[in-house]
């Protein structure tokens, strides 16, 4: 064969090849997206991480179509900000939505904005919990506030204000489902939000689950007693133990004139308050069929509680909160069941990136605590699972410091949308699609902001790698904390003086300055947060913890000090 012969079939044959991969790339749309996000739900309530508690098949179905990552994080552990992040791929202090009560600042471009000016069909259906308007949908159904459970009323993008009859978790379901139903179009890809309440306290499970999770007996975490001897204030000064500082009525169901005669004060003020906005949503059906579990057990409580001794409190609490969260979960389950079952049989599974994940993760009596905000992993950790078939390994696992901070970079980088340059997550793109050497992340920042409020968590930030935690505990307070994670899996002991760890110390000081200057927080900026908080008390004339003597002397102090 000449040259010149060979020359013009080497170029038929790249002429070829580029007509095949440009036809293949044009074949492929751009990936559905189902962000499915439950509110405080703890990664050790989901059987793919652990099945001491409580079996979630359907949830599993997703770590076993794609990845489960192990050590997914969030940047400050509450409820709002979580959701603030997750939109804008931005830490509390650049967003500005720094604790629950702060407004959300709608000058933010949020990546579902990104996606509708792309062609993305969106919808949203469950709890924002901040907003009435979600910027970026084409669809919303969404829960004021932190929404009921039963009967709860809805705020929607064409109808107004409504109210559905049943079960919330049920309910988010059918619009998530009916949308894909009959208001998906089949010629553009979407991004679907379906976001449950539950488990979020005060924890009502639904009428088929009251009975049976009533009846279930939970394994106790090692460390409920805890008398955190080797951590400083902050663990010591919380106000989230499961005996003292749970409500009886609206978290444990004891009925208001048990309370009353049993002589069991409603300390919070919102306790029985709480109870009866929540029941007083009930049917009359709903509510024969709750007073048939839960009037047998005040029954008995009433009997048992005079002779309990402190610690059986304890044990009686942590059993009936595990009973009700627990309860909420199993309907999550089953209703995950119902969309993922229906993506399999209408082939959408395909070109679908599924995600599960929390807004951050929960104490389960773990230190004997409930709620979140801290930095210990319980409430610092969260669950993420996603599946992308044919583009995610089946089954499998990373243990790689990922955040909630992502996300909004990972949907635009796998839908081919261009980031904003003041994003500060990282695509997880890489590692999803096994290109590890392509993340170089060795740790994450976290600050939580809150205080003084309901469950008095001191504010700090934190450096975590996978090895070690190094905490500044800040405000009334100036405390370090070192946790060696590998060794101390429980964080049960501060080594920051130990002189074993102080060339360890040293360099994590040194990442965590670095850490601070490449997200823009500091000093001077948290200080700028602490002053409009305090502001806002003062002119408000409200103490946010129950904890109200601290807050009062806090105020004080500063009163003081200007003066």
């Amino acid at each position: 064969m000449s040259r010149l012969k060979f020359l013009i079939l080497w170029v038929f044959v790249l002429g070829l090849i580029a007509c095949s991969e440009t036809t293949q790339n044009q074949a492929t749309p751009p990936p559905n997206i189902i962000f499915i996000m439950s509110d405080d739900h703890a990664y050790q309530a989901i059987s793919a991480y652990s099945n001491h508690l409580i079996e979630t098949p359907n949830i599993d179905r997703i770590a076993k179509m794609g990845m489960l990552f192990t050590n997914a994080t969030v940047t400050n552990s509450i409820c709002a900000p979580s959701r603030a992040t997750i939109l804008t791929g931005k830490h509390s202090h650049l967003n500005g939505k720094i604790d629950n009560d702060f407004p959300f600042d709608t000058t933010n471009v949020t990546f579902p904005q990104l996606f509708q000016q792309a062609g993305y069909q969106t919808a949203m259906f469950g709890k924002l919990h901040f907003g009435n308007n979600p910027k970026g949908f084409d669809q919303f159904k969404i829960l004021p506030g932190q929404g009921a459970y039963y009967n709860p009323d809805f705020i929607t993008k064409n109808e107004g204000n409504i109210k559905v009859e049943g079960y919330v978790t049920d309910i988010i379901t059918d619009m998530t489902l009916d949308w894909l139903q009959n208001e998906r179009k089949a010629d553009q890809p979407f991004l679907l939000f379906y976001l449950h309440k539950a488990p979020h306290r005060e924890w009502l499970p639904a009428e088929r689950h009251i009975a049976d999770f009533a009846k279930r007996t939970f394994p106790e975490p090692v460390t409920l007693f805890d008398d955190y001897s080797g951590r400083g204030r902050a663990a010591k000064e919380a106000e989230m133990n499961l005996l003292k500082h749970m409500n009886w009525a609206g978290d444990s169901k004891i009925y208001p004139e048990v309370m009353d005669e049993l002589g069991i004060p409603d300390a919070s003020g919102w306790d029985k308050g709480a109870f009866q906005r929540e029941v007083g949503r009930l049917n009359p059906t709903q509510r024969a069929n709750w007073d048939a579990v839960y009037g047998p057990m005040n029954e008995e409580f009433k009997k048992a509680f005079p002779t309990m001794t402190e610690k059986e409190k304890m044990q009686w609490r942590y059993q009936r909160y595990m009973q009700d969260y627990l309860g909420t979960i199993q309907a999550v389950d089953e209703n995950v069941g119902r969309v993922l079952d229906y993506l399999e049989d209408n082939n959408l599974m395909e070109n679908t990136i599924i995600v599960y994940t929390s807004d951050q993760g929960f104490y389960l009596g773990e230190h004997g605590w409930f709620d979140k905000r801290f930095v210990y992993d319980e409430s610092f950790k969260t669950p993420l699972l996603v599946a992308w078939p044919g583009k995610v390994k089946a089954g499998s696992k990373t243990d790689e410091m990922v955040q909630n901070l992502d996300f909004a970079q990972t949907f635009l980088d796998a839908a081919g949308i261009p980031a904003p340059a003041d994003m500060q997550g990282e695509s997880l793109v890489p590692l999803l699609t096994g290109n590890t050497e392509k993340w170089t992340r060795d740790a994450v920042y976290y600050h939580y902001y809150e205080y003084p409020s309901v469950h008095m968590v001191k504010r700090h930030y934190a450096i975590v790698t996978k090895e070690y935690k190094l905490t500044h505990y800040y405000f009334d307070t100036d405390e370090w904390e070192l946790i060696d994670r590998i060794k101390d899996p429980q964080e049960l002991k501060n080594v920051y003086d130990d002189p074993a760890f102080t060339e360890i110390k040293n360099e994590l000081h040194r990442k965590l300055d670095g850490l601070r200057e490449k997200y823009g927080d500091s000093k001077e900026l948290s200080q700028s947060y602490i002053d409009r908080y305090l502001d806002r008390l003062e002119e408000r004339q409200q103490f946010g913890g129950s904890n109200k003597e601290v807050t009062q002397k806090i105020l004080e102090d500063r009163k003081n000090q200007k003066q």
